[in-house]
């Protein structure tokens, strides 16, 4: 059987269709028990994230995994054709060092795909349905993911709004650990925000809200408290860390508020992060001595820069994706060799123990052991020998020259060299 990959992404399919082929993490198992029983496919792992869904998959008959899943998901396999692609054994193992290694995310070099990757291969080793193939393939994997990373630039660069922001907090107080932060909004990117803030440990995060309730189960999540949007006026004081993002269509942060804040925190600095558009801070704060007001775009040319600069990594990263894919299509190939290496060492193997157990016999009748050892070292060599040579002798014209090279480099002479002419 060989490797293929086949899959939806979000190079190749809208959100609307991804969603159709997701597999629930509490389905997996049971998903893959089905797709290897009763088809040609012997071995199987799934990987589904909001970006992708892909089946990894050591089968002759890729087609029987693509109407699978489309029978899965109960979506007819015309649907789903024009976004689904199939990738032979070669490529398959290059999409998946790839992916492994962040060059087929959305944000170039992001490392939670490899910790996907990681989830995949214990869901399929818990399902059964990673062999020997597709376990080495996965090791393989990771191992190139990790090079990439360790060797190259592709994850050093910060690529998120989200990073950008504590990226700059960053640039006037050393460690997020010693500020209080104070989020104001609970939507999607207030999120994103929440968790890297959050990582930081800061003594203390808040999340402001008009809803009071929608601020809580955040702010729960986060290990923070919650507030409601109207007492920020009077608690801003107590902040270092002031990040907005609402769909307020009015400045929710005005110049006075800041000013009254300032006086009352004795001129100790204040970032502000505001990226709401409309803008949820007046711009004028910008110009206070203390306020550090960074806006969307300041974060924007962040993002770009890290972008770029990730871009500069991927031909390095590629260069070693390639080397790798070769290194695991050789070791393929060689396990072909397997059963025939078997099938030697086997015949010769039982040469061995005939010949042994003839020289046995006659030490146990007492005859000379010089003569016995002579004895078993001819027996051995003619009997190893009398293959090859018999083929060579019976084979005639170009089969036989072919036959002399080849054995010249198996055993490693040249028959010409023991010519007598």
């Amino acid at each position: 059987m060989r490797l293929f990959a086949l899959g939806i992404n979000h190079h190749t399919a809208p959100l609307a269709v991804r969603e159709q082929v997701v597999f629930q993490p509490e389905r997996v198992n049971e998903a893959l028990n089905q797709l290897v029983s009763g088809r040609p496919v012997g071995e199987a792992a799934i990987l589904s994230t909001c970006n992708r869904t892909e089946l990894y998959c050591a089968t002759n008959d890729p087609q029987a995994a693509a109407d699978w899943l489309a029978e899965y998901h109960r979506l007819p396999l015309q649907s789903i054709s024009p976004h689904l692609y199939t990738l032979p054994q070669r490529d398959a193992v290059r999409h998946m060092f790839r992916v492994a290694s962040g060059l087929d995310s959305m944000v170039l070099g992001e490392p939670q795909i490899l910790g996907q990757m990681k989830q995949a291969a214990r869901a399929a080793e818990e399902a059964g349905t990673l062999g020997a193939l597709l376990h080495k393939l996965f090791q393989r994997t990771f191992a190139v993911a990790k090079e990439v990373r360790s060797s190259t630039a592709i994850g050093a660069n910060i690529v998120s709004m989200a990073a950008a922001a504590v990226h700059l907090t960053e640039r006037i107080f050393e460690r997020i650990s010693d500020q209080r932060v104070l989020l104001i909004g609970a939507g999607e990117m207030i999120e994103l925000l929440a968790a890297h803030f959050a990582a930081g440990k800061p003594k203390q995060i808040t999340v402001a809200n008009r809803t009071l309730e929608r601020g809580r189960v955040l702010a729960q999540r986060i290990g923070g408290d919650a507030i409601k949007l109207d007492e920020v006026a009077g608690l801003l004081p107590s902040y270092d860390i002031v990040v907005a993002c609402t769909a307020s269509p009015l400045p929710i942060i005005g110049l006075g508020m800041v000013e009254r804040a300032i006086r009352a925190r004795r001129r100790r600095p204040m970032v502000m992060v505001d990226l709401a558009v409309p803008r949820d801070v007046e711009a004028e704060v910008a110009e206070l001595d203390d306020v550090f007001l960074y806006s969307l775009d300041d974060l924007a040319q962040i993002v770009e820069s890290g972008l770029q600069s990730r871009q500069a990594a991927v031909v390095e990263a590629e260069q070693i994706i390639d080397t790798r894919v070769d290194h695991f299509l050789h070791w393929i190939e060689s396990r072909d060799a397997v059963p025939t290496i078997r099938a030697l060492r086997d015949n010769a193997e039982r040469m061995r123990r005939h010949e042994v157990e003839r020289a046995v016999r006659h030490l146990a009748r007492g005859e000379d052991p010089q003569r016995v050892i002579e004895a078993l070292s001819h027996g051995l060599t003619n009997k190893f020998m009398h293959g090859p040579t018999h083929l060579l002798s019976s084979a005639e014209g170009e089969a036989r020259n072919d036959l002399a090279s080849l054995l010249g480099r198996l055993f490693h002479f040249n028959a010409q060299d023991n010519s007598h002419e």
